[in-house]
């Protein structure tokens, strides 16, 4: 934690020296089925991924034509909210 609290702090003095950390890219058994990444557009399609909330996943996707929102309700994510630069939050609810 105090490793995070420094790095913010210098970033802070120096936002043009201190490199940001760079995103997790997303693996299709990080927590989501192979049929949600499917309707997601594939593997290849996904930029990355992080849960948001128990209840919430956020996918960043380098194509968006590419998602298919039925295969996605199918697939038993009852809510998709879409958001600029290809960010979709997949609204799972709480999955047993």
């Amino acid at each position: 934690m105090f490793g995070k609290m420094q790095r913010a702090f210098w970033k802070a003095l120096t936002p043009d020296l201190v490199v940001d950390e760079p995103k997790v890219l997303a693996q299709p058994v990080s927590g989501l089925a192979a049929n949600v990444v499917a309707a997601l557009g594939g593997v290849d399609n996904l930029k990355s991924q992080q849960p948001v909330a128990l209840t919430r996943v956020r996918v960043e996707l380098r194509d968006m034509t590419r998602m298919d929102r039925q295969a996605l309700t199918v697939a038993g994510v009852p809510g998709v909210m879409m958001l600029e630069g290809g960010v979709v939050h997949l609204i799972t609810g709480l999955q047993p």
